[in-house]
């Protein structure tokens, strides 16, 4: 049986990447070096860049996986755009992978305890961030909310376990939370395309594919948009 070869977009937050995987294995991957909403630029060269690998042939591909949320409103929306304009086109199908299991994944290279969970983090408006709790066989404990975080948040949790928190919203979380003994922190934890993979296959194994057709990221707050209070006239 043929390994399956799936490519994976991940644009919820500042940082754009792409990889290829057959079977368990990263063929391809890459991400943009300097953080900035440039995913309209910088993603279909990217999966240029992973299609040579296969000799641009699009048609040998059998899913697509999209990082689904939660994030940016702009970044989720071209990153789905694409993914799903590719799997109309290449009549293939389409994996949903959420933004704080992706992280998850990329933290548990630095966590040795078997009992610990694990807390992705991110940056949402104002004090809130987006935040779900998982234990080291990626199960989810607790499901994805919008926190504005104090030290009572994660008490009962924290109460049990060692707990690694960590993301771009960790920094807003750390004076109130380094105050646990079993609270822990991981630096520089960014959702990547390549940490989908075991994600990715473990879905397609199991046919777990969304409707392309009428799939939406999570963006699990509304997007909100701003007037300027610059006078026009």
């Amino acid at each position: 049986m043929n390994l399956p070869l799936i490519l994976h977009i991940e644009t919820s937050t500042q940082v754009c990447s792409v990889a290829l995987s057959s079977g368990t294995e990263c063929v391809f991957s890459k991400s943009s070096e300097e953080q900035g909403m440039n995913h309209a630029k910088l993603l279909s060269g990217f999966i240029a860049e992973a299609m040579n690998v296969l000799n641009n042939d699009f048609h040998s591909l059998n899913a697509l996986a999209v990082s689904s949320g939660p994030g940016s409103y702009t970044g989720l929306r071209i990153g789905v755009s694409t993914a799903k304009g590719l799997c109309f086109g290449l009549d293939i199908p389409l994996i949903s992978i959420g933004t704080l299991d992706i992280m998850a994944v990329s933290a548990l290279n630095s966590v040795n305890e078997k009992d610990a969970l694990l807390c992705p983090m991110l940056d949402a408006r104002r004090m809130e961030v987006y935040a779900a709790v998982f234990n080291t066989d990626l199960e989810m404990i607790q499901p994805v909310a919008a926190n504005i975080v104090d030290e009572r948040t994660f008490n009962e949790i924290l109460k049990q376990n060692s707990v690694y928190f960590f993301g771009n919203g960790m920094s807003k979380c750390k004076p109130v939370l380094q105050q646990h003994a079993r609270a822990h922190f991981i630096d520089e934890i960014i959702p990547l395309a390549e940490n989908m993979i075991p994600l990715a296959l473990k879905a397609y194994q199991k046919k777990q594919f969304v409707d392309t057709a009428y799939f939406e990221p999570f963006y699990l707050k509304e997007f909100q948009t701003t007037v300027s209070k610059k006078k026009m006239f």
